[in-house]
């Protein structure tokens, strides 16, 4: 049994290591943490002790079998909750990561299970990551940044790559959400900006910046 804190430095470790397959430092850890190195090598001593991860000093730390189904398992109820808080309590997806992130910890498998049941297993969350369903088993569609495209593509909107609010706020006034249809109206060699149009909508400008954080499935 995982605690709430070990459960976090889990999640993290296992998105830092692209799904468990790399080995991570600890520097990388206390990055995304937000915490002393010093705390972390506390931190993944415990965890290696629990076996969930593999930890070799001065190499770093990589999740094993065991830690894979339990990271899996927290990012699963993270992502149906948030599919139930935008679903059904109104919230908007710039709003549910925090509360999400508290309710990932809840232990019980049955109260998952129905949540799964009552939303209609549903197989991606409202910012397009796939949900991993009981056995932590997902498949991911292709995708890919527009900022890979060339000008003259269509392509639609499936995830983003950012979650923050104000990169999800900032996509609600333009127009972009999962689903929407893009066309490169041109590509500017300058900065890597590019005109696009949304839908029927009049055509835009976006940076480079949010170009890349805005995966596709080309059309």
């Amino acid at each position: 049994m995982l605690s709430l804190v070990e459960e976090n430095y889990l999640k993290a470790i296992y998105h830092l290591s692209e799904g468990g397959k790399e080995q991570v430092s600890t520097n990388a850890i206390a990055d995304v943490i937000r915490t002393k190195p010093a705390s972390v090598s506390d931190m993944i001593q415990r965890l290696d002790r629990k076996g969930v991860i593999n930890y070799t000093k001065y190499q770093g730390v990589k999740v094993t079998n065991e830690g894979k189904e339990a990271a899996l398992s927290v990012i699963r109820k993270h992502r149906l909750w948030e599919v139930f808080l935008v679903e059904h309590l109104n919230f908007s997806w710039d709003e549910v990561h925090e509360v999400a992130e508290q309710l990932e910890h809840i232990k019980s498998p049955l109260l998952i299970e129905r949540l799964d049941k009552f939303l209609g297993q549903p197989k991606v969350d409202p910012h397009g990551d796939p949900i991993p369903d009981a056995k932590g088993i997902f498949r991911a569609k292709p995708q890919q940044p527009l900022q890979h495209l060339s000008e003259g593509s269509l392509a639609v909107i499936r995830a983003v790559k950012d979650t923050s609010s104000a990169f999800l706020q900032h996509l609600d006034k333009l127009g972009a959400h999962l689903g929407t249809q893009v066309k490169i109206l041109e590509k500017v060699e300058f900065d890597n900006s590019m005109q696009i149009q949304l839908d029927q909508s009049p055509p835009v400008f976006i940076s480079n910046q949010v170009a890349e954080n805005l995966l596709v499935q080309e059309k």
